[in-house]
């Protein structure tokens, strides 16, 4: 009598894999080319953002932080500032907020076209990554003429922004374009049999799996969860923002729901637009940063970023940096769901259900 053994395969997916988008390992165990197991290993950037606030006044850090999400760096710009305005009780003129929601939501856009692109080059296609950068780049370049800086901003401040906005025609010539640009990389994409073949009925993730991940943003709305911070978030009082809600729960609709939501984003930044055409001048009073001290207290801020919801916890004993500084980054848990959402696929498949979640290690290693 024969017995038969068998043996699983334990492989290193990363961190030198350029599909892991940065210095993420998968340990994989495999029986043939099914994977049985997934332990994310991160650690590799040895980042110290956190660790790093404790030593510099919030003026100092300020800058640091576009660099948490390098591909969304005016919300946590964003978050910083929160904090010390609520600290400090200062309400934010209406043409700062209008500011502020038009780039955030410029922002997410051009978050999500450089996923798109990423994503389908993980996919083996070529075309729609070069057509997706071509788009963001006019975001970029409009944020570098009103920051100077294509990718880390430094434009919130506390109490405001540095100057005024500038430069709206761009804005306006954006909007006209981008829907067009939308609809051709639906026809291009989603008409694609292989591309279906590799996204439909792949990582699907169901609502309750995902709540019990923490799981947030575009990831959770997709497996169709109704929970967007915005229409919570005064900051977005009194836009009109849409619900981007999908059922499927794999990796065709989280690829939908974010095609959906740049959508949502261009109808926001419309109305931001619209305003700050018709607006004054910009009066504000922004909050010296050079003595700026906490009350003694703990405060906590979040928003609804492109990975999902990002949060800042700060804990003030009335100094002029924080005693403590926490940042909780969607990225972070969706690592961690991939121990969940692969077990059962196949390796062929890890990579299309790994980039359809839209992970960036920077958050990953704060």
């Amino acid at each position: 009598m024969t017995t038969t053994t068998t043996t699983t395969l334990k492989l290193n997916l990363g961190p030198q894999h350029p599909s892991t988008h940065g210095v993420l390992r998968l340990l994989l165990e495999l029986d043939g080319e099914k994977i049985l197991s997934c332990e994310p290993d991160i650690g590799y950037l040895h980042r110290g953002m956190e660790k790093m606030a404790e030593k510099m006044s919030y003026i100092q850090y300020l800058p640091t932080v576009d660099r948490i999400d390098y591909l969304a760096g005016f919300f946590y710009s964003e978050l910083l500032c929160r904090i010390a305005e609520k600290a400090l009780e200062v309400e934010l003129p209406q043409k700062v907020r209008a500011i502020r929601v038009m780039l955030l939501e410029l922002n997410r856009i051009s978050s999500h076209l450089l996923w798109i692109g990423a994503f389908l080059m993980d996919l083996g296609a070529t075309s729609p990554f070069f057509y997706a950068f071509r788009e963001r780049e006019m975001i970029l370049r409009y944020f570098e003429k009103i920051t100077g800086q294509r990718m880390m901003y430094n434009y919130f401040v506390f109490g405001g922004v540095r100057r005024d906005i500038d430069y709206l025609e761009d804005v306006d010539e954006i909007l006209s374009i981008l829907p067009s640009k939308l609809k051709d990389y639906e026809n291009l994409i989603e008409k694609n049999p292989i591309f279906i073949r590799r996204v439909v009925n792949k990582g699907v993730l169901e609502k309750e799996t995902a709540l019990n991940y923490s799981i947030t943003g575009v990831n959770l709305r997709s497996s169709g969860a109704d929970f967007d911070t915005r229409f919570q978030d005064s900051l977005y009082s009194g836009f009109d923002i849409g619900k981007v809600i999908l059922k499927e729960k794999d990796s065709m609709a989280r690829y939908r729901a974010r095609i959906l939501e740049i959508k949502e984003s261009m109808k926001i930044v419309r109305q931001a637009l619209d305003y700050l055409k018709k607006s004054p001048a910009l009066e504000q009073k922004l909050i010296n940063p050079v003595n700026m001290k906490l009350p003694e207290g703990d405060y906590f801020a979040d928003i609804e970023a492109p990975r999902g919801i990002a949060s800042c916890f700060v804990r003030s004993y009335g100094e002029k940096e924080p005693y403590r500084l926490k940042w909780r980054t969607g990225s972070y848990y969706s690592v961690n769901l991939l121990r969940k959402l692969l077990v059962g696929e196949y390796l062929n498949d890890a990579i299309a259900i790994a980039g359809s979640l839209d992970i960036i290690l920077p958050e990953v290693d704060k």
